[in-house]
């Protein structure tokens, strides 16, 4: 929840400025908070960096105040949007059923959900981290390979969101691997993962040099395009 009309146009105009350096097979894109969806369109538009929303309801219309539909993304031309962030899990309750809902939903309205999973510091030192990963991405696996191939999905440890501290690359590597053995049980050769955790233009690289992890979910380090083009130019 961060941004105004003021701020986003010099963000996005810094990243519009170093977007020639991006390499041409990264695929870049920003998911903004709703009310900057017209802008982050109007400015975006004739780029090559694409937009999304940081959630979606899973209703189509009706008696949901507060609530934002897919439908209504797709008429901003987002191309993405984030399902089960681990705050909107946290701080709103959703559960992985919820998440699988809203996956669904955005997938039939022609938009590309991030399905974002992840463990809290207990769970990680319980060593229940392989655990808590299988169950939240069940209910996402029961909607089958077609809908899942569609997908992407972002690996996020809740213990290196905003606090510093980042999962090794072999660490993440390991549960990235997992995720991939899971959807390949499914019959999904190939898939999107993405990392999400305290990703910085020092880690990007060596975060990017895993083989199962295919890009990063970015956080803060998004807010200062400097950083934000650092991490979509790292080498691996």
């Amino acid at each position: 929840m961060h941004g105004s009309i003021t701020e986003n146009r010099e963000l996005i105009r810094r990243l519009l400025e170093g977007a020639e350096g991006i390499p041409a097979e990264v695929a870049v894109g920003v998911c903004v908070p709703f009310p900057y969806l017209a802008q982050a369109r109007e400015l975006l538009y004739t780029s090559d960096i694409t937009w999304g929303a940081q959630d979606v309801s899973c209703h189509p219309k009706g008696a949901y105040t507060g609530e934002v539909s897919a439908q209504m993304l797709c008429d901003f031309d987002s191309t993405w949007v984030l399902v089960g962030h681990s705050e909107r899990r946290t701080l709103h309750g959703e559960t992985s059923v919820q998440v699988a809902e809203k996956a669904q939903k955005a997938l039939k309205n022609g938009l590309t959900p991030v399905v974002c999973v992840g463990e809290s510091y207990k769970e990680h030192e319980d060593g229940a981290t392989l655990d808590v990963i299988r169950a939240q991405l069940t209910p996402i696996l029961g909607l089958g390979a077609e809908q899942v191939s569609k997908m992407v999905i972002a690996y996020e440890p809740i213990w290196a969101i905003g606090t510093g501290l980042t999962a090794t690359p072999e660490q993440a590597q390991a549960v990235h691997a997992y995720i991939r053995s899971l959807v390949e049980e499914i019959g999904v050769s190939s898939l999107y993962i993405l990392y999400g955790g305290s990703v910085k233009p020092d880690n990007a690289a060596s975060l990017f040099a895993m083989p199962d992890i295919n890009g990063a979910l970015v956080g803060g380090a998004s807010l200062d395009a400097k950083d934000f083009l650092a991490i979509a130019t790292a080498q691996v």
